[in-house]
């Protein structure tokens, strides 16, 4: 099979589970070398590691907390330490919290713009400084800033500054020639999405799609894989769309 991506160093956030495990094996498959992250989920992020590794892929579980700016660090630097560079950052991690904006709690707020953008942003911050030259950085945003979805305010605000992180920052690394990127998955078949909605609920989103279905993490790991490659050199400060056509 061939390795376009042989010789590389990824780094995933929160790539224990769901779309990071997936896009963690894509990269991996790609020929890729992976640093694995997770805060949590250690035995998770082992199992993903495993799984890579009996495909004849190599990964590497690091724990940190990504909110953390003093463990973001310690992230980046182990990443170095092991694989002596890193040419690919997706920055993955975040939750989704779903409550009217008359409801959200300052707690929730700042709990939720901690994992969802100031991760990103310092995340940024350190592969501005640590990625080789040539890299690519791809953020997780969401299709969820372009539809009026009542309960996803917070959601939907954190990953508007996510996209703007993308587009100021792929011009501040054109030099460098270091793609900045954002990718805008629909729903997604993830137990983190399916958790709480029922059956009806689930059929409903997939009918706003183009293909009366939802997502798979190979969907939106397939569109890293895109972004990632030789052939995308010359994509920067975009947002792609991976949602199968949803209308809102």
């Amino acid at each position: 099979m061939d390795k376009p991506l042989a010789g590389k160093v990824a780094l995933v956030t929160g790539s224990s589970r769901g779309i990071g495990r997936e896009i963690a094996r894509k990269l991996a498959q790609m020929g890729a070398v992976v640093a694995i992250n997770y805060n949590q989920s250690k035995s998770s992020a082992e199992e993903a590691c495993k799984q890579i590794m009996a495909a004849e892929g190599k990964a590497i579980a690091i724990q940190a907390d990504v909110t953390v700016m003093a463990e973001l660090q310690h992230l980046f630097d182990q990443t170095l330490e092991k694989f002596d560079k890193i040419d690919i950052l997706v920055n993955n991690a975040g939750i989704l919290i779903t409550k009217k904006i008359e409801q959200v709690s300052e707690e929730e707020y700042d709990r939720l713009f901690a994992s969802n953008v100031k991760s990103v942003f310092f995340a940024c911050q350190q592969a501005a400084e640590k990625l080789s030259p040539g890299g690519r950085i791809i953020n997780i945003s969401t299709t969820v800033t372009k539809i009026m979805m009542p309960g996803y305010g917070l959601y939907a605000a954190s990953k508007g500054a996510v996209d703007q992180i993308t587009r100021v920052l792929s011009r501040e690394l054109g030099k460098k020639n270091i793609t900045v990127n954002a990718i805008s998955p629909g729903p997604v078949d993830t137990e983190l999405f399916r958790a709480g909605k029922s059956e009806e609920q689930i059929a409903q989103m997939a009918g706003m799609s183009a293909f009366n279905r939802i997502g798979t993490p190979a969907d939106v790991a397939g569109a890293v894989a895109l972004l990632v490659s030789d052939d995308a050199s010359w994509i920067t400060g975009q947002n792609i769309y991976v949602n199968g056509g949803l209308a809102g």
